[in-house]
C-alpha cells in the first residue's frame, strides 16, 4: 500500500504546485498593476473629448443653429456622460503584494485532507489489497489452496463490510467441500449487498445439496423467491433440473436445463446441463431432439426448430442456437428465449414467460410475435456475418397443447 500513498501524493504535488504559483507570481503582477494605474491616461483622455464637445456646442450655438435651451440640454448630458465613464475608472487602492499569503497554506492542506478523505470513502484500497494478495499467492511456487484461503480469511477479518472478499472466498469454500462456510460466506454476501436474485439462487443449491439432494421448506423458499424476481435463473433452474431427474420426471429435467442453459454464461456447465438432457432422453427412450417439450407457464407458444438441408455441415454441432419471440413492432426486449445446440436439432422447445429476458417484457403479454432462429458460430447473442437463421412472423401465442409452429433455419446473414 506504501506506493499506492506514494503515487497519491505525486498525484497532488501539481495541484499544489498550481496553488502555490500565484503567490510566487504576486510581487510582479502587484507592481504591473501599479504601473498601469501610475500611467493610466483615461481620465485625461475622456475630459479632453468633454471639452472638445463642449465647445463645438457652444460654436454651434453663437452660428444660430441650437438655441439656448438646447444647448443647455446637450451640456447636461455631456457632464453625466463624463460622469459616468469616470466612475468606472476608479479603483480600490491595491492591497500589498503578500496579502492573503496564509490562505495559500490552509488551502493546501484542505486540498490533501480533502482528497484522502474522498479516496477513504470512494476508492478501492480494499479491493487493492485482496488484489496484492491473490497476486502474492498465486506468484509463490509453494503456495496452496489452504494459504489462498489463511490469506483471504485474513483479508476478511480486515475489511468484513467489501463484499469482493466474501465473493473470492466462497467459490474455494464450495470447491473444497467446506459447504458450512460456504454458506455463511453467502448469507454474508446477502446482508452486503441485498437479497439479489444470483446470490439466493447460489444460496438455494448450496442448501439444497447439504440436505442431500433434497427440496427442503427452507431451499424451496428461496428457490420461490428467486423465481419471482427473475424466473430464467439458470442456477434455480438448473437445481430444479436436478430435483426433477431424482424423481424421476424427465421431460421436467429436460426442460428445466433448457431454460438454464439459456441464460448460462459458463460454457463448461451449459455443456454439462446438455449431457443430462441427452441422458434423460435416453431414459426417455427417445433420440436426442425429439424430447416432448416442458409444459407452458401460461400462454406460450410450442416451436419446431431444424435446419435446411442446405445448409447441413455448414457450422459445427456444438453451435449455439437461440430461439427468440420478439413482439412484432420490436419495441421490447426479447419475450423469451430459449438457448440449444446445433447438434440438437430437430428440436421442439415451449416459449412462455419462464423463459423471459426481462419482468418488463414477457411473451403473455402479446397476442401475436415474431420467431426468429439463429444458429452462432461465436456463441455470442449479436448477430455475425456467417451466422444461419430462420424467422416466422405473426405466431399465436396460446395454447401449447397442439402442434408446433415450425421455424426453418434457411438463411445465412451476410
Amino acid at each position: 500500500m506504501t506506493l499506492l500513498w506514494i503515487a497519491l501524493a505525486l498525484l497532488l504535488l501539481p495541484a499544489l504546485w498550481l496553488l502555490v504559483t500565484p503567490l510566487r507570481r504576486a510581487a510582479s503582477v502587484s507592481a504591473a498593476q501599479r504601473d498601469f494605474e501610475a500611467n493610466d491616461r483615461t481620465t485625461d483622455q475622456n475630459l479632453a473629448i468633454y471639452r472638445r464637445r463642449l465647445a463645438s456646442l457652444e460654436a454651434a450655438h453663437e452660428r444660430g443653429d441650437i438655441d439656448a435651451g438646447r444647448v443647455e440640454e446637450d451640456r447636461l448630458e455631456l457632464e453625466r456622460s463624463l460622469l459616468e465613464d469616470t466612475e468606472h475608472l476608479e479603483r480600490a487602492p491595491l492591497k500589498p503584494a503578500g496579502s492573503g499569503k496564509l490562505m495559500v497554506p490552509v488551502v493546501m492542506v484542505a486540498v490533501v485532507l480533502a482528497s484522502v478523505i474522498w479516496y477513504l470513502q470512494e476508492g478501492a484500497e480494499g479491493d487493492l489489497a485482496l488484489y496484492m494478495v491473490q497476486q502474492q499467492v498465486m506468484n509463490d511456487p509453494e503456495a496452496s489452496l489452504p494459504v489462498l484461503i489463511q490469506r483471504l480469511e485474513e483479508q476478511a477479518d480486515r475489511q468484513p463490510d467489501n463484499p469482493n472478499v466474501w465473493r473470492s472466498l466462497f467459490p474455494l469454500y464450495r470447491d473444497s467441500g467446506r459447504i458450512d462456510a460456504a454458506t455463511r460466506t453467502l448469507e454474508r454476501l446477502v446482508e452486503l449487498e441485498g437479497r439479489q436474485p444470483w446470490l439466493l439462487a447460489e444460496l438455494a443449491q448450496i442448501r439444497y445439496f447439504a440436505a442431500g439432494r433434497e427440496m427442503t421448506d427452507d431451499v424451496q423458499t428461496l428457490v420461490d423467491e428467486v423465481l419471482a424476481m427473475d424466473s430464467s435463473q439458470p442456477t434455480v433452474l438448473g437445481m430444479l433440473g436436478i430435483d426433477a431427474f431424482d424423481d424421476g420426471d424427465f421431460e421436467a429435467a429436460i426442460g428445466h436445463w433448457r431454460r438454464a442453459i439459456a441464460g448460462m454464461q459458463d460454457p463448461n456447465a451449459a455443456e454439462a446441463l446438455r449431457e443430462g438432457i441427452r441422458v434423460a432422453q435416453r431414459r426417455l427412450g427417445v433420440a436426442p431432439g425429439e424430447a416432448a417439450p416442458a409444459a407452458a407457464e401460461g400462454p406460450g407458444i410450442a416451436v419446431r426448430v431444424r435446419l435446411a438441408d442446405d445448409l447441413d455441415g455448414r457450422l459445427g454441432a456444438d453451435a449455439s442456437v437461440f430461439v427468440v419471440a420478439r413482439d412484432l413492432a420490436g419495441e421490447l426486449p426479447p419475450l423469451a428465449v430459449v438457448r440449444a445446440r446445433l447438434g440438437e436439432l430437430p428440436l421442439t422447445v415451449v416459449l412462455d414467460d419462464a423463459d423471459a429476458m426481462a419482468p418488463m417484457a414477457r411473451l403473455s403479454q402479446v397476442d401475436r410475435a415474431r420467431l426468429m432462429v439463429r444458429v452462432s458460430r461465436s456463441g455470442e447473442a449479436t448477430p455475425q456475418p456467417g451466422d444461419l437463421f430462420g424467422t416466422l412472423e405473426g405466431v399465436a401465442v396460446g395454447d401449447t397443447d397442439g402442434d408446433p409452429v415450425e421455424v426453418l433455419i434457411d438463411r445465412v446473414v451476410e
